[in-house]
C-alpha cells in the first residue's frame, strides 16, 4: 500500500542534522585523576528479617570523587556497564537466589583520567522464569520433592531460533508508551505494530534477505546461567537510523544488510517486565511479563540498538518479543520467531498471480464509487427482515460508519441510542468475475455481538436468490468468540432440495490489533481458504455447484443475530480496518 510505506518511512528513517562550529585553538591543562572516591549502595526492602533485600533484586547506588565528570558502573553480574553522569545508578540483580557481586565504580576525571572503587554486595532475586528458559533452550522441566517446578541438567541444553516469515508482524513497529499517550492523550496502540506489522514473506528473498538466514542460538547451563549467540552469517539487517547504521559503516536513510561481527557470546538475565501493561484496554491480551536483558549489547537480529527485549508470548516453537529502540524512545519493536528452520507453515504456491483488481484505500473519504456501493436499512431486496439472520443494525453510507482514512477502510458498528448502525459495502454490478485468488489485509473488531466477514455472493442473486446464488464466506468471526476465525460455502442442494454448507475455523492470535491476511483461491476444481498463507479450508468444486459463474465482493459488520450473538451490553462502537483488497487471475 502506497501511503502505508509513506507513512512507515517517516518512522524507519532518521535525519540527522549537523552544525559545524570553527575550530579553535585549545591549550590542554594537567590531567587530573579524581580522589576521596566514595561508593555507597542500598539493597531495596532490606531490613532485619530481610538482611538481602525483598527479592526484588533491585540496589541502589551512589559515587562521589573530587575532581569527576562522570561515573561508570560494572555490576559484576555480566551485564551491560552503566553510564552515571552524576553518580547515581539503579542495578536488579536477576541470579535467582542470595548470590554476592563484586560492584566497581569508575570514576573519570580530567584528560580522561579514572580512578576507581570496589564494593561486594550480597543479593536475594527471587524472580525466575523457568518456562520461558526450557522453552527457549529446550531444557526439559521436572519437579523437586516439594513439587516445584526445576531445571535439573547435566549438560549444556541449547536451542536455535529463526525468524517466523510466515507469520503477520514478524517484524513490526509501534509507539511506546509515552508517545502513544502523546498521539492519541491516552494508551491506545503501545503494545501492538500499529505503525507496521510485516506480511507473511515480506523480507525473505528481497533487500532484507539477510535477516531471514539468521540463527538465534540460547544454551542453558548446568549452573542454570544462560548464553546467547546470534550467528547472522556475517550480515545484519540494520534499521535505517544513520544513529543505528554508524556502527557498522553504514550511512543511514533505509534498512540495510551490513557487514557485522556478532560473534561474542551473550550473557542472558531475566527480569520482571519494565512496561506498564496494566493500561492496555483489550482484555485480550495478556504479556508474560518477562524481559531478557543481554550483555555485550546483544541483540536479536534486526539492530535497533537495544539489548533488552520483553517476552509478549513464548512457547515450544514461538517467542514473540518487543523492545524499545536505543536512539528513538518513541518506537517499540516487536520480532516474531520459531524454532523451525524456514519458518512456519507456508502455502506460497498460489495457482493465481496476475494481479487484476485492487483497492489500496488510498483516497481518504467515502470509499471509491467506481469500485463500491451500499446495501442499505434493515432488509433485503427479498423482504427478509434482519438480512435473513436476525441482525440488529441498520446498514448506511454515513462517514461515521464507513469512511477511507490514514490508508485503510474503516467499516464501524456504533450504537446509537437504542439501535444500531454500521456498513455493508459491495461491488455488485461495478465488478465480478469467476476463479481467482482474493487477498484481504484486515484486523477485526473485538467487542462481544460484532461479526465482520469478508464474503462473496453469486452474480445472479437478486434472480435466483440465496442459496442458489452460491456464498463464499472468505472470512466470518463470530461474536462470542474472537480466537478463531471461519470459512464457509453455502450452496442448494439440488439432489435433496435442501440448503447445504460446508465450513471450517482455525485459531487467529490478535485478529483485533494485528492485521491478518485473508485468502481465497478459487478454481473450476476446488475452493481453498487461507489464513496468513496457511490453508484450514478445502471444497471439491464441480458442475453441480454454483461455484462456476460470476461473484462479487462484499465487505461488513454486522450487530447480533445467529452469528453475531449477544451484544455487549456496553458496546459503544468498534471497527474493521483494512488494509487493501486485491483479485489475481
Amino acid at each position: 500500500m502506497k501511503l502505508f510505506k509513506n507513512i512507515l518511512g517517516v518512522f524507519f528513517l532518521s535525519i540527522l542534522l549537523f552544525t559545524g562550529c570553527q575550530e579553535e585553538d585549545k591549550e590542554f591543562g594537567d590531567l587530573i585523576a579524581p580522589t576521596n572516591i566514595t561508593l555507597s549502595y542500598e539493597v531495596l526492602g532490606q531490613d532485619d528479617e530481610n538482611p538481602n533485600g525483598d527479592g526484588s533484586g533491585i540496589v541502589t547506588f551512589s559515587a562521589t570523587a573530587d575532581d569527576a565528570i562522570t561515573f561508570i558502573y560494572s555490576f559484576g553480574d555480566n551485564t551491560n556497564n552503566a553510564s552515571a553522569p552524576n553518580g547515581a545508578s539503579s542495578h536488579r540483580f536477576t541470579r535467582t537466589g542470595i548470590s554476592s557481586y563484586n560492584v566497581t565504580v569508575i570514576a573519570s576525571g580530567i584528560g580522561g583520567v579514572t580512578s576507581s572503587s570496589s564494593v561486594n554486595i550480597t543479593v536475594f532475586s527471587a524472580f525466575d522464569d523457568i518456562e520461558a528458559k526450557s522453552f527457549l533452550s529446550g531444557a526439559p522441566i521436572s519437579q523437586d520433592t516439594d513439587g516445584t517446578d526445576v531445571i535439573s541438567i547435566s549438560a549444556p541444553a541449547t536451542k536455535t531460533w529463526y525468524l517466523d516469515d510466515s507469520k503477520t508482524g514478524h517484524l513490526g513497529v509501534g509507539p511506546s508508551l509515552a508517545f502513544d499517550i502523546e498521539i492519541y492523550g491516552a494508551p491506545r496502540e503501545y503494545y501492538y505494530p500499529s505503525f507496521f506489522a510485516a506480511p507473511p514473506g515480506t523480507f525473505c528473498g528481497s533487500d532484507g534477505d539477510c535477516f531471514c538466514d539468521d540463527e538465534l542460538i540460547f544454551t542453558l547451563n548446568p549452573d542454570g546461567s544462560m548464553n546467547y549467540l546470534l550467528d547472522n552469517k556475517g550480515t545484519t539487517f540494520f534499521n535505517g537510523n544513520a544513529a543505528h547504521q554508524a556502527i557498522a559503516g553504514g550511512a543511514g536513510g533505509a534498512d540495510a544488510c551490513l557487514d557485522f561481527n556478532t560473534s561474542t557470546v551473550s550473557n542472558v538475565s531475566f527480569a520482571p517486565g519494565s512496561e506498564d501493561w496494566s493500561l492496555v484496554a483489550d482484555p485480550s491480551f495478556e504479556a508474560r511479563g518477562t524481559q531478557m536483558n543481554f550483555s555485550d549489547s546483544g541483540f536479536m537480529s534486526y539492530y535497533v540498538g537495544s539489548s533488552s527485549y520483553e517476552i509478549i508470548e513464548i512457547t515450544e516453537t514461538e517467542l514473540y518479543v518487543r523492545t524499545l529502540d536505543a536512539v528513538d524512545p518513541n518506537l517499540a519493536w516487536y520480532h516474531k520467531f520459531t524454532s523451525s528452520p524456514g519458518g512456519g507453515d507456508v502455502d506460497d504456491g498460489y495457482v493465481y498471480t496476475n494481479l487484476v483488481w485492487e483497492d489500496d484505500f488510498n483516497t481518504a473519504g467515502a470509499p471509491d464509487s467506481t469500485k463500491w456501493t451500499y446495501d442499505l436499512g434493515t432488509t433485503d431486496i427479498f423482504g427478509n427482515v434482519g438480512w435473513g439472520n436476525q441482525e440488529a443494525q441498520s446498514y448506511t453510507d454515513n462517514a461515521e460508519n464507513v469512511i477511507v482514512e490514514n490508508g485503510s477502510l474503516k467499516i464501524t458498528a456504533k450504537k446509537e441510542g437504542g439501535d444500531y448502525t454500521s456498513a455493508r459495502i459491495k461491488t455488485q454490478g461495478l465488478y465480478d468475475f469467476t476463479y481467482g485468488r482474493v487477498e484481504v489485509r484486515a484486523k477485526l473488531p473485538s467487542a462481544q455481538g460484532t461479526w465482520p466477514a469478508i464474503w462473496m455472493l453469486g452474480s445472479n442473486h437478486p434472480t435466483v436468490g440465496w442459496p442458489s446464488s452460491g456464498e463464499v464466506d472468505i472470512m466470518e468471526q463470530r461474536g462470542n468468540d474472537k480466537s478463531y476465525v471461519e470459512g464457509t460455502c453455502h450452496w442448494y442442494n439440488t439432489a435433496g432440495a435442501n440448503n447445504a454448507s460446508y465450513g471450517e475455523n482455525t485459531p487467529i492470535e490478535n485478529p483485533s490489533t494485528e492485521f491478518h491476511l485473508y485468502t481465497l483461491e478459487w478454481t473450476e476444481d476446488a475452493i481453498k481458504i487461507f489464513l496468513d498463507d496457511v490453508q484450514y479450508y478445502e471444497l471439491t468444486n464441480s458442475v453441480d455447484l454454483p461455484f462456476n459463474g460470476n461473484f462479487y465482493l462484499i465487505l461488513n459488520v454486522a450487530m447480533g443475530g445467529t452469528n453475531g450473538g449477544n451484544i455487549d451490553p456496553a458496546f459503544t462502537e468498534d471497527t474493521m480496518e483494512i488494509d487493501y483488497v486485491k483479485v489475481f487471475q
